[in-house]
């Protein structure tokens, strides 16, 4: 019998039908960041022949029939509905497109199967990375298999957008297999957009795509970065640019010996690299800033209500840990309050990130103590979370980690540490410390933590206990106190109310 999804928790189903692979994603809820609870894939390569041909591939239809109908039946017994069918290039552009249609409405009756123009498919993706990236701010290009997608993005307002036929199956085919010959095609096509160098220069290019998030893969794993995931993974453009070349130019057994190289990737690697080092040349951006986001939450968020929307996915990743993992919800605007004084001059996104942190800083509540620290710093660190950039959780990370009392240079916080600078770093010790003070007093409770407050004063870093509201300064208190004084370069002074009316 399939499974009722709850009403607060609702589920739907979407299918990514491309010219390389076809994909299932079932969200669960109504949030501002997508909840997949099951993704599957498959690669099908239904675009493989269709520049010569004109359509689709024949033995990836017949895989396609079995392969949706058990992504139908998965998303029946899940309780997922909407269930829809987006299908992107290969689809649109081949003969038999309508046809292959007709035939999986046939066996599929009632599944809206949707097929997608160049344009459509661009603003499903834009709307997907801005899911993630609300002020995103330059060029997004999203490959699949049959197409590239570009858009321009305008501090988070979507602008032009083209489809080019630089997709890495049918970029091969277009060049008969040869990559001198695919810069050229790659370079005629770039150049028939005219917006794509106008005013793009020094700004974000924001890559969407199964082969660039592979190329990602690789590069992380040759550079020993500290964090194994590819969404918001950032490299400047030399960097990117020599990477690209890299991968163009190394043969099929020099590829083989990469780390992290996915085997039915690699015949596609060197063609989405030399798209990648074109868009480069072509837009000069500052940065590449990889999205696993793309058409599928682009998908998911226009379902959304608008209120929903709206909300900062950052702030709202705290809020959903804090109604999941914490005891009290009331506490952590509590928390943001009693802090204030220890940072009196933050910008608006160290706030940001603070208050984030207060959302998020009972998520250990119900965990073994044995284990706490090390399990909280883990489930924000390596947490789904779109709305999360690699500096964030880190920050995030660290504070939550220490909140739990975890020794300041204990291994399992160093990834985070080492994509954090000083400054940052000090700054969630600091916090992280002030939060543990602060439920060491409260029992996590605002009540009590009403009858504390926290301040700085001539190089001291006061304490201010009510002592009829069940709070006082004990051994623990005193201990965690003089830790955060030290943090502060400050001397610790505790005090009962009404000594301070004395």
């Amino acid at each position: 019998m399939p499974f009722t999804p709850p009403a607060d928790a609702p589920r739907c189903a979407v299918v990514d039908l491309g010219s390389n692979s076809v994909r299932l994603v079932v969200y669960e809820g109504r949030s501002r960041n997508p909840v997949a609870i099951f993704n599957e894939k498959a690669v099908l390569r239904l675009g493989r022949g269709l520049q010569s041909t004109g359509r689709l591939n024949e033995e990836g239809m017949a895989q396609a029939f079995t392969v949706m109908h058990r992504y139908q039946e998965v998303a029946r017994a899940m309780g997922a509905a909407p269930f829809e069918v987006l299908a992107t290039a290969a689809v649109r552009d081949a003969r038999n497109g309508p046809d292959f249609v007709a035939a999986l409405s046939g066996r599929m009756p009632g599944v809206p199967i949707k097929v997608l123009s160049g344009a459509e498919e661009a603003g499903y993706s834009a709307d997907g990375v801005l899911c993630g990236i609300p002020e995103a701010d330059g060029i997004l290009a999203d490959i699949g298999g049959g197409s590239l997608e570009l858009v321009r993005l305008e501090h988070g307002t979507k602008g032009p957008s083209a489809t080019l036929g630089l997709g890495v199956i049918r970029l091969s085919e277009r060049s008969g297999g040869d990559l001198p010959a695919a810069r050229t095609i790659a370079d005629g096509d770039l150049a028939t957009v005219p917006w794509l160098d106008d005013g793009a220069a020094g700004r974000d290019l924001y890559l969407v795509g199964g082969a660039w998030r592979a190329l990602a893969r690789i590069h992380i794993a040759q550079t020993g970065y500290p964090l194994n995931m590819v969404h918001h993974y950032t490299l400047d453009r030399e960097e990117a640019r020599a990477f690209a070349v890299m991968i163009a130019g190394a043969g099929r057994r020099t590829l083989e010996r990469l780390p992290a190289i996915p085997r039915r990737r690699i015949d596609d690697l060197p063609y989405a690299a030399t798209v990648l080092r074109r868009l480069l040349r072509s837009a000069t951006p500052g940065r590449v800033v990889f999205s696993a986001n793309g058409m599928r939450e682009g998908w998911f968020m226009r379902r959304m209500p608008e209120d929903v929307r709206r909300l900062d996915p950052l702030l709202a990743a705290g809020r959903e840990y804090a109604r999941w993992l914490g005891r009290d919800p009331s506490l952590p605007p509590a928390l943001l309050d009693w802090t204030d004084p220890l940072f009196p001059a933050e910008t608006g996104e160290a706030r940001r990130l603070r208050e984030t942190a207060c959302w998020m800083s009972d998520i250990g509540s119900r965990d073994h103590p044995e284990f706490r620290a090390e399990q909280a710093f883990l489930r924000v660190f390596r947490q789904p979370g779109i709305g999360l950039d690699h500096h964030a959780r880190a920050f995030l990370a660290l504070t939550i980690g220490l909140r739990y009392e975890a020794a300041p240079d204990t291994p399992f916080l160093q990834p985070a540490r080492a994509l954090l600078d000083f400054e940052s770093a000090h700054r969630a010790e600091t916090l992280g410390m002030a939060l543990r003070l602060a439920y060491t007093l409260s029992a996590g409770t605002p009540d009590l933590l009403a009858g504390t407050s926290l301040n700085v004063a001539g190089g001291r870093l006061v304490l201010r206990c009510e002592e009829d509201r069940g709070v006082f300064a004990g051994e623990s208190v005193l201990r965690r106190l003089d830790r955060l004084a030290q943090q502060m370069r400050l001397e610790a002074t505790p005090a009962a109310a009404r000594d301070e009316a004395a």
